[in-house]
């Protein structure tokens, strides 16, 4: 049965750098593509997987996640559906006051795409920094930034990857476990100079069952600004967190 989740469980329910075991299960739905049809739509859905780790005596969190992709790629853009490439990082967490966590470190990407036109074909690698302001029971906010690039030789016909992500996120509580925020994801590819820059109104509610902390939210984005074919003008932001306490 459902019990009341304090208010500190709540602020934490959506820190990236949560000290605890969580399995999250992500999914976007994407309409209205730049330079697309507009009756073309696509999916995406995202296993994660995040674990505390003490290396010495240093605290990392590793997160991994597994997409499966279904996206308008094929040539006349038909849908290609499968497994996408598998990304982990490794974030070294900072000692730092109550209520702030920061870390940063590597993160890998291996070409497990299982068709090439989902992923980039080619080892990656990138640097992560994560920061979450949680002082707050009321008002949560931070960000998370990503660059990487591709290693070793590049497949023939493709091109090198080189992307960048800011994910800036704030959350507001409502009380009972209510709230609302957002996270958008803007992204930026070097390679060819195109970007996506949505903005997006979350609702959401955190639930404790026993000894896990339960976070479900929907989150409807909408693009500000983009560049190049391919950008999805709206995305609807689903999932469901768990975090093992």
């Amino acid at each position: 049965m459902p019990s009341f989740v304090t208010a500190d469980d709540a602020a934490d329910a959506n820190n990236p750098l949560a000290n605890v075991r969580a399995f999250n299960i992500q999914g976007y739905y994407l309409n209205d593509f730049s330079g697309l049809p507009s009756d073309t739509d696509g999916f995406q859905t995202v296993l994660r997987y995040a674990q505390p780790l003490k290396i010495g005596d240093t605290n990392w969190l590793m997160r991994a996640s597994l997409p499966y992709n279904s996206l308008p790629i094929g040539a006349g853009n038909t849908t290609v559906s499968g497994i996408g490439d598998v990304d982990v990082f490794m974030a070294y967490q900072f000692d730092t006051r109550p209520g702030i966590s920061f870390g940063i470190g590597p993160q890998v990407v291996a070409p497990t795409a299982s068709d090439d036109r989902l992923g980039a074909d080619q080892w990656q690698l990138g640097l992560a920094n994560v920061y979450f302001n949680g002082t707050s029971p009321q008002f949560q906010y931070g960000y998370l930034l990503i660059y990487r690039t591709g290693v070793g030789s590049t497949p023939a016909g493709r091109k090198r990857p080189e992307v960048g992500a800011f994910q800036p996120f704030w959350f507001y509580q409502l009380g009972k476990g209510w709230y609302t925020g957002g996270a958008p994801i803007w992204n930026y590819d070097f390679t060819t100079d195109n970007y996506n820059v949505p903005f997006g109104l979350r609702l959401g509610k955190v639930q404790q069952f026993g000894s896990t902390t339960a976070n479900i939210f929907v989150e409807p984005q909408w693009s500000l600004a983009s560049r190049g074919n391919g950008q999805p003008q709206f995305q609807l932001y689903a999932a469901v967190n768990l975090q093992f306490r």
